[in-house]
C-alpha cells in the first residue's frame, strides 16, 4: 500500500481535530443514576447545544428548569396485629328483641379493642338489632373504629312475596325472586345503619346456619340469596367481605367463589388458634383473610391478620 495515499487522511484528521474534540472536556449530558437528582420526581427540560456562525460548538446559557410535580402518597402504616371486637343483639341488655332471639346482656369489647364490627340484625334478616343505636353511641364514646356486619338468611314464602319483585333478578323465576330478596335484605340493613347513625365504608356478609330460619336444601337457591345481598351492598357503594368458614359456607352455598375478603371465626379457642386461620389453607370462597375471631370469656374478640392493618381504613370508620 502507498505511503503517499495514507498521508491525506492523516492531514485531514489534524485539520478537523478542533471541531471533533473541542467539547471533549464538557460533562456528559446523562445524569448519574445514583445521584440525588436522578431520584427526584422532577423532569428537567433538555437544552440543546447551539452552533455559532464560526462553526465552533458552544453550550447554550443555562436556563431555569421546568418541572412536572408528581404527587406522592404517604407510606402505608402497617401496625402489625391490631385487636378489636364485634357486638350485636347478644350484647344488648337482657330481654330485648324477637322471641326467637332474646338478648343476653353479654359484655362489650375490652378497653384494648381499637375497632368494633357491629351487627345490624336480631339474628335473621329483616329484624333489626334492638340496641344498635346505643352500641353506636358506645363506639363513639370510646372512639373506636366501626364497621358493620349482617346475618344473611333464607326467606319464607311470605317474605319472598313481599320482597321478591324488585331487584336485579328476574321476578318471573324462583331464582330471580330469591336474588331480589337478598338484594332487599342489603338495602334494608343499610337503612337500619342510617337510622342508627352507624358509619362504615363496608358491610360483612355473615353466612352461617340460622336456627328457625333454616337455609334450603337447594344450593342454587341459597346462592341466589347470597349473591343478591352482595349486589345490594355493592350497588350502594359499600365494600363487601364475607364472614364464614368452609364448614359453614359449603353446606349452604356449595362451591360458590365470590373471591371477597374473608373474616374467619375460630370458635371458643385462643388468639393464637385464631391467627392460624389467617393462612390460605382456611380460605373458603377465594378471598384473603382480613380478620379472625375467637370467643373468650363470653366476648367475641378479633385481630387483624398479619399485614392487613394497612387495610383498616377500607373497612372501618374512625369516629
Amino acid at each position: 500500500m502507498s505511503p503517499r495515499k495514507n498521508a491525506y487522511p492523516a492531514v485531514l484528521l489534524l485539520l478537523l481535530a478542533p471541531v471533533l474534540f473541542g467539547c471533549a472536556d464538557e460533562p456528559a449530558t446523562g445524569a448519574d443514576p445514583t445521584s440525588p437528582s436522578a431520584r427526584t420526581e422532577v423532569v428537567p427540560e433538555v437544552v440543546p447545544e447551539t452552533v455559532p456562525e464560526d462553526g465552533a460548538p458552544t453550550s447554550a446559557p443555562p436556563r431555569a428548569h421546568e418541572s412536572i410535580e408528581v404527587p406522592t402518597l404517604p407510606p402505608a402504616n402497617d401496625r402489625g396485629i391490631v385487636e378489636g371486637g364485634d357486638v350485636s343483639w347478644p350484647q344488648c341488655p337482657k330481654g330485648m328483641g324477637i322471641e326467637e332471639r332474646r338478648t343476653l346482656g353479654l359484655p362489650m369489647p375490652l378497653e384494648t379493642a381499637e375497632y368494633v364490627v357491629i351487627g345490624l340484625t336480631n339474628g335473621p334478616a329483616f329484624h333489626p338489632n334492638p340496641c344498635l343505636a346505643s352500641q353506636v353511641e358506645w363506639a363513639k364514646k370510646n372512639k373506636v373504629m366501626t364497621s358493620a356486619y349482617a346475618v344473611t338468611s333464607f326467606p319464607d314464602e311470605a317474605t319472598t312475596r313481599k320482597y321478591g319483585d324488585e331487584g336485579p333478578g328476574d321476578p318471573e323465576t324462583r331464582i330471580g325472586r330469591l336474588t331480589n330478596v337478598g338484594y332487599q335484605q342489603a338495602l334494608w340493613n343499610l337503612e337500619t345503619m342510617k337510622r342508627a347513625g352507624l358509619e362504615s365504608p363496608a358491610v360483612w356478609v355473615d353466612v352461617e346456619p340460622v336456627a328457625v330460619w333454616e337455609w334450603s336444601d337447594d344450593v342454587a337457591a341459597n346462592q341466589a340469596v347470597v349473591t343478591g345481598v352482595v349486589a345490594g351492598y355493592r350497588d350502594a357503594g359499600k365494600r363487601v367481605g364475607v364472614y364464614s368458614i368452609e364448614g359453614l359456607w359449603t353446606p349452604i352455598v356449595g362451591d360458590l367463589q365470590l373471591q371477597l375478603p374473608e373474616w374467619r371465626p375460630a370458635g371458643e379457642s385462643s388468639r393464637s388458634a385464631a391467627l392460624e386461620r389467617c393462612g390460605g389453607d382456611w380460605m373458603f370462597q377465594g378471598g384473603a383473610a382480613v380478620m379472625v375471631q375467637w370467643l373468650e370469656d363470653n366476648r367475641d374478640r378479633n385481630v387483624t391478620c398479619p399485614g392487613e392493618s394497612v387495610q383498616l381504613p377500607l373497612w372501618f370508620h374512625q369516629y
